[in-house]
């Protein structure tokens, strides 16, 4: 009888432990034999994969007049290219989180950069406008998917030790923004000048290609062989990770469908999609504050402070390099800190420079200081928000999505309404009135968010633990009266 009771307590604590749902979609997967090594192994190619969107999304930048001068247009009337961009991003974030709740992690983001392959190889060959910035949406439709899955992916890998692995994506995103230029006018060295060229010569050339019979083909080989060879380098890339990423589905697909389907509702704040609105506020302030401070930047720079072109070039690398080298940093911080720790220094940090810009807005000293400041405290800010929310309620890929939708909306919105304010108002520093107007409505969201996260929730709690209770008396009994 004793060793009755002994085995039935044994197979009741498995039973219940196979039926309380695990915390991560991968955990199952990640716990049996070489679980540990899949896991570094998804968590590698992962990173490679952010590296090489983020090489992907700054190329534009340096190769922008070259691509307006293959399809016989000039950089002032090519702006809709990055419409075209950030609606993809927005559109990827939206599907990519809905399908990565239904489809396989690694078939998902392994076709997402597929197509991203495609789009690069592509994108070169483009002799149209409309063609052009129809290939660089379904690109971004990918980024977004992959920025969605990627986070959300290594959420369930990690678990409660994501943090430093977080960081480690996004540190390799801003890695590969960093390269990016190197890559397109020092390894290859794309040709076109960077000037925006007027409209007589444009019309000029496209009068001159349109006799060639080149203006009227949707697809040809560049002139400029530097430019394809710069995209087919991006595209040979991401097709060499996607091959990483789908491996991985061939092997453990099915063990992963049904761990990830389990694990729905693992952890839930009270008020989830309250918590999960004011992130995204959040992210629209963060996001749209970095973004236009690095977008305007050096012609704040050059107009209001007076600096020369070399000066203001140098301060633009100083926001970014700072940027990019506090990410990496922020990996061993998150080995030490908690998210949230982290989340409120990045935020205080990015509150005092801003204030220090705009009350000494005319001082050089003073501007490169605090733009080194400001760039190192925007760093971590968003993977610790992500690491954060983690703590109190699961993310799926449909709550994820709807974070970097805010994220998206600000990267768009702030940018264009501070441009044309800035050209209403130009003896105003709105850049710099819109970085702290963004930190103060963070250092605002914060005490709330946490208000929410911190509700207590026992009466699900409760409920489970007895319904566990209950099972494994009922399972006793069961072998006792056998």
């Amino acid at each position: 009888m004793e060793s009755q009771r002994s085995q039935a307590k044994a197979v009741g604590q498995r039973l219940l432990q196979a039926e309380t749902p695990g915390k991560n979609g991968l955990r199952a997967v990640s716990s049996g034999q070489g679980g540990r090594a899949l896991r570094w192994f998804t968590t590698v190619v992962l990173n490679a994969a952010f590296l090489g969107m983020g090489v992907g999304a700054a190329v534009l930048g340096p190769t922008f007049p070259d691509l307006a001068r293959n399809v016989n247009r000039n950089i002032s009337s090519l702006s809709e290219i990055f419409v075209g961009r950030a609606l993809g991003y927005l559109g990827g974030s939206v599907v990519g989180g809905v399908l990565f709740d239904y489809m396989n992690h690694f078939l998902l983001l392994g076709l997402s950069n597929l197509f991203t392959s495609a789009g690069f190889y592509l994108i070169p060959f483009c002799k149209t406008a409309v063609l052009l910035t129809a290939i660089m949406s379904v690109t971004s439709i990918s980024f977004g998917t992959l920025d969605t899955g990627g986070n959300v992916l290594i959420l369930n890998l990690w678990g409660d030790k994501s943090a430093p692995h977080m960081q480690a994506l996004h540190f390799s995103f801003a890695l590969g923004a960093f390269l990016s230029p190197l890559l397109a006018k020092l390894a290859w060295g794309t040709t076109a000048s960077a000037q925006n060229y007027t409209e007589p010569d444009f019309e000029r050339s496209a009068l001159n290609r349109s006799s060639a019979g080149t203006s009227y083909s949707l697809l040809a080989v560049p002139e400029d062989k530097n430019l394809l060879w710069t995209y087919a380098s991006i595209g040979t890339y991401s097709l060499v990770v996607s091959v990483f990423l789908l491996a991985p589905f061939f092997k453990k697909s099915s063990k992963q469908k049904k761990s990830t389907a389990s694990d729905q509702g693992a952890r839930r704040a009270k008020y989830h999609w309250a918590l999960l609105c004011l992130l995204f506020i959040f992210f629209f302030f963060y996001v749209g504050a970095e973004v236009t401070y690095g977008s305007f930047l050096f012609s704040f720079a050059t107009a209001h402070v007076g600096m020369k072109e070399t000066e203001a070039a140098g301060l633009n690398s100083i926001f970014w390099g700072t940027f990019a080298a506090c990410r990496g940093l922020a990996i061993f911080f998150a080995t030490l800190l908690q998210p949230g720790t982290m989340l409120v220094l990045c935020n205080v940090g990015s509150l005092v420079s801003s204030l220090f810009l705009v009350l000494f807005d005319k001082s050089p000293l003073c501007l490169w200081i605090a733009t080194s400041v400001y760039g190192a405290s925007m760093a971590a800010t968003f993977p610790s928000g992500i690491s954060w929310i983690e703590q109190y309620t699961s993310l799926s890929g449909r709550s994820t999505a709807f974070i970097l939708v805010g994220a998206a909306l600000g990267l768009m919105a702030t940018p264009a309404l501070s441009g044309i304010l800035q050209g209403l108002y130009p003896d105003l520093p709105i850049i710099l009135y819109t970085c702290l107007g963004s930190a103060v409505f963070m250092t605002v969201l914060i005490p709330g968010m946490y208000k929410l996260a911190t509700l207590p929730q026992k009466k699900k709690e409760t409920t489970n633990s007895e319904n566990q209770k209950t099972l494994l008396c009922r399972f006793k009994i069961n072998k006792e009266a056998k």
